[in-house]
C-alpha cells in the first residue's frame, strides 16, 4: 500500500506560535494510513517537544526542504508563503487557515502550478462540519484573552468586592457582537463577576447573551444577519444608526470588547472617535477584528494606543498567545477535514462533498473558489 507523508513544517509568518499539528492526533491519523513528519522544532513554541511527536509515531526532518520533497500533504496554520509555494511538490495538497482576499499573491502563485489548497475559513456553516470549524475553535480563544486582556489593563476589579472599607461595584463590561469570540468573552468577564451587556446586529443571538446571564442590548435596527448564521455588511446608513444608539451604551462602561466581523470583508466600524471620547478616563477596549480594518476608529494592530485617557488595545493573533490550547483546537479542526477526505488507506477528496468543494480554494492549479476567482480576476486588471 502506497504509504502516504504528511508534512507539519514550522510556521514562518510573523506573530505565530502555533504548530499544525499536535502529538495527541497524530495516532488518528497513523491508523488509516498516514506518516507524520515534523518538521525540527516545529511545536516548540506551542509547548510541544520533538520527542512528544516521536512517542506518537511521527518523524522528527531537520528542514522545511527536505520536509516538502519527501511529503505531499503539508498542514499548516497559517497560509503557505511564496517561497515555500516553490518547495511544493507537484501535487501537493495543503490545508490551512487561508482568507484569500488577504493572500492574493499566494493565490496567484498556487494557480501557476499543479497544486491543491483548502482555506478553513471557507468551511461551510453546517452541523456536519462543526468538528472541523477552525474559525470557531481560534475564536473561543481569542475571546477569552480578550477579557483578560481588558481585566489586567483595567485599574479597577472585575468582580464587586465587600471591605471593611466599604464595597466596590463590578465593573461594567460591553461586548460588540455576540458570535463565538463574543460569546466567550461573555462567559469569561461573567466568571470573573462583571456586570456584562452585550450587542448583536442579529435578534437570534439574544437567547445565547442571555442564557450566560448578560443582559442583551436592544436597538432600534433592523436586522442584519446574513448567510451561514453570519452577520452580513452593513450600509453606511445603518452603521451611521447604530453608532448613534450605541453612544449611550458605551459611555456607561468601563470595558467594551468588539469582536463583529463579517468573512472576507473588512471588519465593519463599531466604536468612532467622539464615541470613544465619551468613555471615562482609565476605560479599556479591545478590538478583536483590529486586524481587519478594525471595529475601533483608533485601533492599531499589535499596539495600544491611549486617546483621551481611554486604552484601545488592538489584537494581533490573540490565539497565538496561547498557543498550546490553540493549536490543540485547531489540529482537532484539520484532522477532522483531512479525515473526511480519506477512503479506505488514501488520500481521495470527494468534490461534491459540499465540505470539501467549500473549503477549496484552488484544485491541480485552478481556482475553483468563484469568489477567489472574480477577486483574482479584478486584481489582475
Amino acid at each position: 500500500m502506497l504509504i502516504m507523508q504528511i508534512a507539519v513544517p514550522k510556521e514562518t509568518r510573523a506573530y505565530e506560535r502555533r504548530v499544525g499539528l499536535v502529538p495527541d492526533v497524530i495516532p488518528k491519523l497513523t491508523k488509516v494510513g498516514y506518516e507524520i513528519l515534523v518538521e525540527n522544532d516545529a511545536g516548540l513554541e506551542a509547548g510541544f517537544s520533538n520527542s512528544s511527536y516521536e512517542e506518537k509515531g511521527a518523524k522528527i526532518v531537520e528542514s522545511a526542504d527536505s520536509l516538502y520533497k519527501q511529503a505531499s500533504i503539508v498542514l499548516k496554520v497559517q497560509p503557505p508563503t511564496i517561497d515555500e509555494i516553490k518547495n511544493l511538490k507537484d501535487g501537493t495538497l495543503s490545508i490551512s487557515l487561508f482568507a484569500p482576499s488577504g493572500f492574493k499573491e499566494e493565490v496567484k502563485a498556487i494557480s501557476e502550478r499543479p497544486l491543491t489548497v483548502f482555506g478553513l475559513e471557507l468551511l461551510p456553516r453546517i452541523s456536519r462540519a462543526q468538528s472541523m470549524d477552525a474559525l470557531s475553535s481560534q475564536a473561543t480563544v481569542s475571546g477569552y484573552l480578550a477579557t483578560l486582556c481588558a481585566a489586567t489593563n483595567l485599574p479597577k476589579f472585575f468582580p464587586m468586592f465587600m471591605t471593611a472599607a466599604g464595597t466596590v461595584p463590578p465593573a461594567k463590561v460591553f461586548v460588540m457582537g455576540a458570535g463565538v469570540a463574543g460569546l466567550q468573552a461573555i462567559a469569561t468577564a461573567r466568571r470573573l463577576g462583571a456586570n456584562v451587556r452585550a450587542y448583536d446586529v442579529r435578534p437570534a443571538a439574544a437567547e445565547e447573551v442571555l442564557s450566560l446571564g448578560a443582559t442583551f442590548v436592544k436597538l432600534d435596527l433592523e436586522t442584519q444577519e446574513g448567510e451561514g448564521g453570519y452577520a452580513k455588511e452593513q450600509s453606511e446608513d445603518f452603521l451611521k444608526r447604530q453608532q448613534e444608539q450605541m453612544t449611550a451604551q458605551v459611555a456607561q462602561c468601563d470595558v467594551v470588547i468588539t469582536t463583529a466581523s463579517i468573512p472576507g470583508r473588512s471588519a465593519p466600524r463599531l466604536l468612532t472617535v467622539p464615541m470613544v471620547e465619551a468613555m471615562s478616563k482609565g476605560s479599556v477596549i479591545v478590538d478583536l477584528a483590529a486586524e481587519s480594518g478594525g471595529n475601533c476608529e483608533l485601533s492599531k494592530p499589535g499596539e495600544t494606543v491611549i486617546h483621551n485617557g481611554v486604552k484601545i488595545i488592538g489584537a494581533r493573533n490573540f490565539p497565538s498567545q496561547l498557543a498550546t490550547h490553540a493549536s490543540f483546537l485547531f489540529a482537532r479542526n484539520v484532522t477532522e477535514l483531512l479525515l473526511l477526505m480519506t477512503k479506505e488507506g488514501a488520500l481521495a477528496p470527494d468534490f461534491d462533498d459540499e465540505i470539501v468543494a467549500g473549503t477549496c480554494i484552488v484544485r491541480d492549479g485552478k481556482i475553483v473558489h468563484e469568489p477567489t476567482r472574480q477577486l483574482m480576476e479584478g486584481a489582475g486588471k
